[in-house]
């Protein structure tokens, strides 16, 4: 199984607002960046987007280190949160979970591919995770 590493961000002016997503492949010595956004939209739906297209861009199925700043994502997967709305019929103990749709199409990407979710904090000092960053804000500025 190819070992492939994504770096991935969203952003939203305002939540809701104009946001974007950006993303990072790594292959061995390629390096494909993505990104894109949508006018009217939340930060965590552009956190979400921008993994599952990342992951979706994957010809075949890979073994994924996948950094995220988004703690949202990551606990939801690692802490079992995802298992447990599916279960439940995408209800938490609050009341429903939100971005069903997205977290949905997440979850087949999930059983395709060896994902490892690794958190990093945001606006740091992580090169690939600021570059994520940068992509996503300027995504979401061309909705301004």
């Amino acid at each position: 199984m190819k070992e492939v590493t994504i770096y991935t961000d969203g952003a939203c002016s305002g939540n809701p607002g104009p946001g974007g997503w950006g993303a990072i492949l790594q292959y061995g010595s390629a390096v494909k960046e993505m990104s894109g956004g949508e006018p009217e939209t939340t930060n965590n739906r552009m956190e979400l987007t921008g993994v599952i297209t990342a992951l979706s861009a994957l010809k075949e199925p890979c073994s994924v280190t996948l950094y995220t700043d988004s703690q949202y994502v990551e606990n939801a997967v690692n802490l079992g949160w995802l298992e447990s709305w599916r279960r439940r019929g995408w209800r938490r103990k609050g009341g429903e979970v939100k971005n069903p749709d997205l977290w949905q199409a997440l979850l087949p990407l999930l059983e395709t591919h060896d994902v490892t979710f690794v958190w990093v904090k945001g606006h740091a000092e992580n090169e690939f995770n600021n570059r994520c960053d940068e992509l996503a804000v300027a995504e979401s500025r061309k909705f301004k």
